[in-house]
């Protein structure tokens, strides 16, 4: 075939997936004006998705207080055509899971989380009300009870959530709050993980950098709570946009082999 017959045969065939892509698109376009367009979850009930996720970057507050963050530019479009960046991450940083194996000598692993585990009901405790006046406030058994008395019982497999307020203060001081001597920010007091230790909860999140409160010397929480198999999140984001009951929280866990966490890209479908 001449060259000429093979470049109007390509020529040909690209003007033909335009056209069959642009139908598409108006396809698409027309059932979303209907209505007819989303997600299977979306179609079970859910009308909203809100991301749980804070943006991580390099001044991102950490535990102790050093960045954990770090990235360079490899490649850049300028002279190589593409961008790459290079980052530096402890697994314990922004938005991230506590996998079993962070508090446990032989606990699973982050890749080793079921993805069952990952797609939970979520149910959000308020606490904020009483954080703003007590930053050592913790959730506790009673703040679990009203929580079922006012919306059922924990449903099986569901992440448990304090909402503690904490978020709003993410890029301020104030979120790790260290005082000299400790932290103070809220946490699980170790007799309400006891008490989700008897339900069905597959894990808790907290709006802080720890699921035990800043001043603990212990680590109770994590000790009685990652043990057993269940995960933890911390510096989940948004909490105030979601309701206490109804939402579908859908976890991004990281897979890498032998991790103790790592950050995830959370969000909820209300």
């Amino acid at each position: 075939m001449c060259d000429v017959c093979v470049m109007n045969a390509v020529k040909d065939k690209m003007m033909s997936r335009r056209s069959f892509f642009k139908a598409s698109a108006a396809g698409a376009v027309a059932a979303a004006a209907t209505g007819s367009l989303g997600t299977p979850a979306m179609a079970a009930g859910h009308g909203t998705v809100e991301d749980m996720t804070h943006t991580l970057h390099e001044d991102f507050p950490t535990y102790f207080g050093e960045p954990q963050f770090s990235r360079e530019q490899v490649f850049n479009f300028a002279e190589h055509s593409f961008n790459l960046q290079r980052l530096t991450i402890n697994e314990h940083t922004g938005t991230h899971i506590d996998a079993p194996l962070h508090f446990s000598a032989d606990g699973t692993s982050v890749d080793e989380i079921p993805v069952s585990s990952l797609i939970a009901p979520l149910c959000v405790v308020d606490i904020a009300a009483r954080a703003a006046e007590d930053a050592d406030t913790q959730v506790t058994p009673d703040d679990l009870k009203a929580w079922i008395d006012a919306n059922g019982d924990i449903p099986d497999g569901a992440c448990v959530a304090m909402h503690s307020g904490w978020a709003s203060k993410v890029d301020t001081d104030g979120f790790r709050n260290f005082d000299g001597d400790a932290q103070h920010y809220p946490g699980f007091h170790i007799e309400a993980t006891q008490m989700l230790l008897e339900t069905g909860a597959q894990s808790i999140a907290v709006d802080t950098l720890s699921l035990d409160h800043g001043i603990s010397g212990d680590f109770a929480t994590h000790y009685a709570w990652l043990p057993t198999g269940r995960f933890g999140i911390e510096n989940i984001a948004n909490l105030d946009k979601v309701p206490a009951a109804g939402a579908t929280l859908v976890v991004g866990a990281p897979k890498h082999k032998g991790g103790t966490g790592g950050p995830a890209r959370i969000f909820a479908m209300v």
